[in-house]
């Protein structure tokens, strides 16, 4: 029998089985501590015959998180013995900002304590390190250490929040940092090919654009679900998600976010093989793209320019099967992409060879795909990268050639994966 009714209304309320509430607390505890966490489902059980009345406080702090609700909400019972010398127990926000603090060491030193009041200061400090995680991204990819550094600070603004007291315009700039933050960890796992993982960073970070009442933020989530539900191949779901980022007030007013979501409808549409509506969609992106001003906007948008829609276009251009077209287009991305931009020339290069080695251009996707894999960072997370260099290796292999370069290449790129 279930004593622990609050908790057990929870559960059902956010759908999580106790396994899945399990995972989920040990995902956040690795997050937050760098080590695994040991939580079970055996464990939730516990909780929920009320056996264990108050779990230790890293794993409670991290339920809270997860559920989003206090421990006595969630019907946990402190303990009431004193400390040693007659002091009376901690309370949680004590407790949690050390848990905090010795988890994240120097980078947690942002967080605030109770009662402190936040303001645009603190705002502009957690602003700074979100821009040092894109750069990051930019360079690198999807590394672990990427997605898990985004989660952590969308976890550490949280924490900032619910202790300190902030203006309506701190709190919505803090709201809209925690989904930009948890936006960027959701990216970094769609770069490592784990759209299960992208998509539980997106389901924080879609609480936290709602509380921002921001439809730039709100958008910058949708263009995440868009591309994690076609990585998963739902491109309903894909093409539904564009929708929502065309009907958004920033697309309305901004011709660049109206742009970037034609394309993202496109791209759901070319793998549908719905060709006159992606095409349609193509073309009102680029007309989009042509009227936007040049204008301060959000960081995380900086990577959308002319060669990102060159980039976009031929990957569009490709899954039509125009690979002529497509070569083309990828040769003009990657004569106007930024340098600081490596994970993507790199990514780009990869489509390029892949392109070459459909036109039967065999010689050429070799020498393509070796600089696609240069380019790389060692130790880069972009499984993206990678996934499309194994397509080239497989189309050269069927290609049934004897030549002495390609079949060296193809020996060699097995060490790619």
């Amino acid at each position: 029998m279930t004593k622990n009714a609050k908790l057990a209304i929870r559960m059902d309320a956010t759908g999580l089985s106790q396994a899945e509430l399990a995972r989920k607390i040990n995902t956040l505890i690795e997050q937050l501590t760098g080590s695994p966490g040991c939580v079970t489902d055996r464990d939730i059980r516990r909780w929920l015959r009320g056996e264990t009345r108050w779990p230790q406080d890293r794993i409670r702090l991290c339920a809270e998180q997860v559920l989003q609700a206090s421990s006595e909400e969630l019907g946990f019972i402190p303990r009431h013995k004193r400390g040693a010398a007659g002091a009376p127990p901690k309370d949680g926000s004590v407790i949690r900002r050390r848990f905090l603090t010795a988890a994240g060491g120097t980078a947690v030193a942002a967080v605030t304590t109770a009662g402190t009041r936040l303001g645009m200061s603190d705002a502009s400090r957690f602003q700074s390190e979100y821009e040092h995680i894109l750069e990051e991204d930019w360079r690198i990819g999807g590394m672990r250490t990427v997605e898990n550094r985004a989660a952590e600070l969308a976890l550490r603004i949280q924490s900032a929040l619910s202790m300190g007291t902030t203006s309506a315009r701190v709190r919505k700039r803090l709201h809209c940092l925690a989904a930009d933050a948890s936006s960027s960890a959701a990216f970094a796992a769609i770069d490592a090919k784990s759209p299960r993982r992208a998509r539980t960073h997106l389901e924080r970070a879609v609480t936290f654009a709602g509380l921002s009442g921001d439809s730039e933020t709100q958008y910058h989530v949708w263009n995440h679900l868009a591309m994690t539900a076609c990585q998963r191949e739902d491109f309903t779901e894909g093409a539904a998600a564009a929708g929502v980022m065309k009907a958004s007030s920033i697309a309305r007013r901004d011709p660049l976010h109206l742009s970037l979501a034609h394309m993202r409808n496109a791209r759901a549409l070319a793998r549908m093989n719905q060709r006159s509506d992606t095409l349609r969609a193509l073309s009102t992106s680029e007309k989009a793209y042509a009227r936007a001003e040049g204008k301060p906007r959000p960081a995380w948008l900086a990577f959308y320019d002319q060669s990102e829609v060159d980039g976009l276009a031929a990957s569009i251009w490709f899954q039509l099967g125009d690979y002529g077209r497509a070569e083309a287009f990828f040769h003009r991305t990657l004569a106007g992409i930024r340098p600081d931009l490596v994970r993507n020339r790199a990514l780009y290069f990869s489509h390029l060879a892949l392109a070459q080695a459909h036109q039967g251009e065999l010689e050429m996707a070799c020498a393509t795909g070796v600089n696609a894999y240069e380019l790389l960072p060692q130790g880069s997370g972009s499984k993206r990268t990678t996934d499309v260099l194994n397509k080239v290796r497989c189309a050269l292999a069927a290609s049934g050639t004897r030549a002495p370069e390609v079949t060296h290449w193809i020996e060699r790129s097995q060490l790619w994966s």
